[in-house]
């Protein structure tokens, strides 16, 4: 006899539709794509913005859908929106994957929501450090004071909700925050999983230089610098 999460997985697996953005993302991919088993999506659609380094290759190789747009996760993740087909829609980055056992998670979410808010998972890095520890406690405390999940949280969200809000937009840089912004306190929630992200990019800059740079980042935005030339900064 089929156990009732059996079911309700079944019923919401054909549904949904997993984007990825990918650039020169390689080394990361094959784990995401893996990862992705569990949940057993209807759609995985990775959007590639121009990579040089097999990434695309790796796609193609794992029977994923494959799509190219104009480099920057806003139109990537906007191009993959427009061509899933699913009800839901569930954006991750290419270096992030979720924890096991996250099938459970996505489909209560999905069983208990109407589509009227859209939902965000813990943020958790792969390394076990106390800089490590120490950042996800401040991201922790930024969702729950700012209502601020970034893209390395995922994304699910119903295609209802997210054609309602506006969607993506084509920006080089904060697409996430733009998009958190429109959505709200009200329809935005945390989902009781982690979303682990590789910690390459803290371990290369250093976890306060990185750290810095992402706020310095943040407020140029809020103090209404185009998206583009905070780019120049971030990179």
């Amino acid at each position: 006899m089929a156990c009732p999460l059996d079911a309700m997985v079944s019923r919401m697996a054909p549904s949904l539709a997993v984007v990825i953005p990918t650039l020169n993302a390689a080394s990361f991919l094959p784990r995401s794509l893996a990862s992705l088993a569990e949940l057993a999506p209807k759609e995985i659609i990775v959007v590639d913005g121009g990579s040089t380094d097999g990434t695309i290759d790796i796609a193609a190789g794992a029977g994923v859908r494959l799509i190219t747009a104009p480099r920057g996760r806003g139109q990537q993740l906007a191009a993959g929106a427009e061509a899933a087909t699913s009800d839901w829609l569930l954006f991750l980055h290419a270096d992030t994957v979720l924890a096991p056992g996250a099938v459970g998670a996505v489909a209560s979410f999905v069983a208990h929501e109407a589509g009227d808010r859209a939902g965000y998972f813990r943020f958790r890095l792969d390394e076990d450090s106390n800089q490590a520890r120490r950042l996800e406690r401040l991201v922790g405390w930024r969702c729950r004071m700012l209502a601020l999940p970034y893209g390395d949280q995922g994304l699910l969200i119903h295609r209802h909700l997210y054609r309602t809000v506006g969607g993506f937009l084509g920006l080089s840089l904060m697409e996430d925050v733009d998009l958190a912004r429109r959505l709200g306190r009200r329809r935005l929630v945390q989902i009781d999983h982690d979303a682990i992200t590789s910690a390459e990019r803290y371990r290369q800059d250093g976890y306060l230089a990185r750290s810095l740079c992402n706020l310095a980042c943040l407020a140029l935005y809020y103090l209404g610098l185009p998206p583009a030339r905070i780019a120049r900064i971030y990179r």
